[in-house]
Parts: C-alpha cells; sequence; structure tokens
C-alpha cells in the first residue's frame, strides 16, 4: 500500500506534533518530516518529495503566503493551509486558496480534549483529497489561471426583458477548490442575473469573509445569508458556515430559512439541504449547478431538481480541483449537462434567457 507523504509546516513543535498525531490515526498517511519555517521546509521538500504539504499560515521568517507563492511558481505541490478563526487569518487563508493552495483546515486547540477524532477525520480527508487534487499549470488542470471568456463578461446596460423570469432561482454547490470555482462563475455574471444560493463547504467566519471578497470583485451583490433574507436578482446569498440554507417560500415571495439542524453528509451547510428545498419550492423554475469537491454532498438532491424539472449542469473533471462531488452526480443521472468550468456561467446565462 501506497502512503500519502506529509511535511508539516509550522513554527510551533507543539502545533507539529498534534498535527502527525492526528495524521497517524489513517495507516494511508505518513508524516515523513516537519519544518518550524519556509526556510527549513524549502530544503526537506528538495530531500524528501512529500505528497502533501500542510503549511501555518503565520510563520517568522518568512509568512506562509510568501512562501506558497514562491512554492508554486517553483515546485508546485499540494498545500493544505492551517489557518486561525482570526479575521486576518480568514483573509490571508483565502488568499492562499487564490494563489493555489488545495484546501484549508482551522487551527486544531492545542489543549482540546473532546472532538479530535472529528478533527483527525477532516485533516486526513482533505490530505488525501489534496493528494489527487490537479494543480494550476497541470496539463488539464483547473482552470483558475485562466481569464473568464469575453462572451461571458459583457458589460453596458442590462434590461430585465434580458430575463426569461424573475422568478429562476440559481442555487450552487462546491467543497475543495470550489471558492476559486464559484468565484469564476460568478465574476461572469450581469449584474441582472436571476438570485443565487450558494452553499459551499466552509468553517465559521470565513463564509463572511470570502462573500465580501466576491461582492467587492462581482458584477452581482455577494453576502453572507441572514435568516429571513429575501431572494433578488443580482443578488447572490452564500449559506453561513456551521449552518445549512434553505429556501422558503411565501406566496411569491421567496426568503431563505438558516438554521442549525444537524449535519448531513458530515457537512453543515450542506449542498443537499439547499438543492432539497429549492426542487421542493422553486421546482422546475430552477439551474441546479454542482462544483468541484470531494465526498458526495449534493448529489442525492440535484437528483431530485432534475426530477422536478431543473436544469442541472456539473463541473467536468478536467477542471476540477476534486471531482468527487460532480462525479457522483453525474453517477446518480442528475446532471443534463458536463461542462468545463470556463463554460458554466454561459450555459446559466443561456438557460435563463440572458
Amino acid at each position: 500500500m501506497k502512503r500519502i507523504r506529509v511535511l508539516t509546516v509550522d513554527d510551533s513543535a507543539l502545533m507539529r506534533q498534534v498535527l502527525a498525531t492526528l495524521l497517524a490515526k489513517d495507516p494511508e498517511v505518513e508524516v515523513i518530516g516537519s519544518a518550524p519555517d519556509p526556510y527549513i521546509a524549502r530544503e526537506k521538500i528538495k530531500a524528501l518529495n512529500p505528497d502533501v504539504l500542510t503549511l501555518d499560515v503565520e510563520m517568522p521568517k518568512m509568512d506562509g503566503l510568501t512562501f506558497l507563492e514562491k512554492l508554486m511558481r517553483g515546485h508546485p505541490m499540494p498545500v493544505v493551509m492551517v489557518s486561525s478563526l482570526t479575521e486576518s487569518g480568514c483573509q490571508t487563508t483565502l488568499r492562499a486558496l487564490e494563489l493555489g493552495a488545495v484546501d484549508f483546515i482551522t487551527k486544531p486547540k492545542i489543549d482540546l480534549r473532546e472532538g479530535m477524532e472529528e478533527i483527525a477525520q477532516d485533516l486526513i480527508a482533505k490530505v488525501k483529497a489534496a493528494s489527487v487534487a490537479r494543480l494550476r499549470g497541470q496539463e488539464g488542470g483547473r482552470y483558475s489561471d485562466q481569464k473568464p471568456r469575453a462572451s461571458q463578461l459583457a458589460s453596458g446596460p442590462f434590461s430585465n426583458a434580458m430575463i426569461k423570469t424573475t422568478d429562476t432561482i440559481i442555487a450552487i454547490g462546491s467543497s475543495t477548490g470550489g471558492t476559486e470555482a464559484v468565484k469564476d462563475v460568478l465574476m461572469s455574471l450581469p449584474p441582472n442575473t436571476p438570485p443565487i444560493l450558494i452553499t459551499q463547504h466552509m468553517p465559521e467566519r470565513f463564509t463572511k469573509t470570502w462573500a465580501d471578497r466576491m461582492n467587492s470583485l462581482c458584477r452581482i451583490s455577494v453576502k453572507e445569508a441572514e435568516n429571513g433574507d429575501s431572494v433578488l436578482p443580482g443578488h447572490a446569498l452564500v449559506a453561513p458556515g456551521g449552518y445549512h440554507m434553505a429556501l422558503v417560500r411565501s406566496g411569491a415571495r421567496y426568503t431563505v430559512r438558516i438554521n442549525q439542524d444537524p449535519p448531513v453528509n458530515r457537512h453543515r451547510p450542506s449542498v443537499d439541504v439547499l438543492f432539497a428545498s429549492v426542487a421542493q419550492y422553486a421546482g422546475a423554475n430552477t439551474v441546479g449547478v454542482i462544483l468541484t469537491g470531494m465526498g458526495n454532498d449534493g448529489a442525492k438532491e440535484m437528483l431530485t431538481m432534475k426530477q422536478a424539472g431543473a436544469f442541472t449542469i456539473a463541473q467536468d473533471e478536467a477542471t476540477c480541483v476534486v471531482f468527487g462531488m460532480p462525479k457522483e452526480a453525474i453517477k446518480a443521472g442528475a446532471v443534463d449537462k458536463v461542462l468545463p468550468l470556463q463554460d458554466i456561467a454561459g450555459a446559466i446565462l443561456s438557460h435563463v434567457g440572458c
């Protein structure tokens, strides 16, 4: 059995030991070494050639972002960032994903006595996903390095007459690699795009920082959803980390309900929760999109959406960071079109009449 060889980089010796202990719980993962700073990490990467790197965001001598950027230029490899839950930690982590990190985990609390098994499962799953992820610059790799097509970046005024119906709702689900994939889609959409609901697997605090970042980049408005928010054209609502988001309807008015019901498919927020509610309350007047991510969240209820008459799209394998969630949706017979990431916004706009 070939084991996944991991190098941990963190200035805290105790944190390096915690990460090694958590990863040792899986026989398929082997921690082959550790480094207290990027300079030692660079030498150990050359000597040990690890499959995956875990990298602390905040380190002395050279910060994690600077090292990541240099690493991705000179020696691209799968990286899982280890981030704090501070505001600056959230912003830095999201920038790391833009630079090419595959995923991130929130830094385990060293004095934690409970919940370590769940933390270990999450860390191991992300390391395993990273070991098979596609990186920027690889042939057939993800699309994030490229610019959206000019035809998708239409400029100038948009009239509501271009939209088939104001009741159309677009539901998007994603996980590993999804922060950049969703960005590519949203940045290609005009201001009068029908309402968008997004479930991206992400912890608390990170979703607001990410939504604010998307809002600064896109022509549509993007915000972290709050309970009772109206679902409106030209607006995208992001499920808050740690909470499910579901569509509800009262007469002709759509809103979202935010709750902390138990995780579904080990996730909260869950894509299945969003897709099930969209199928129930919006039926055929919806577009469902499933993007890169590990696991099977979203597959079951995307089929429910399709059976209710929705138009459904999955990102293709060649442009996914991890072809898990789209693969399971395709396997379930839930997908009308399988498209490369760069074509998804155009397919959405074509279907809704923009």
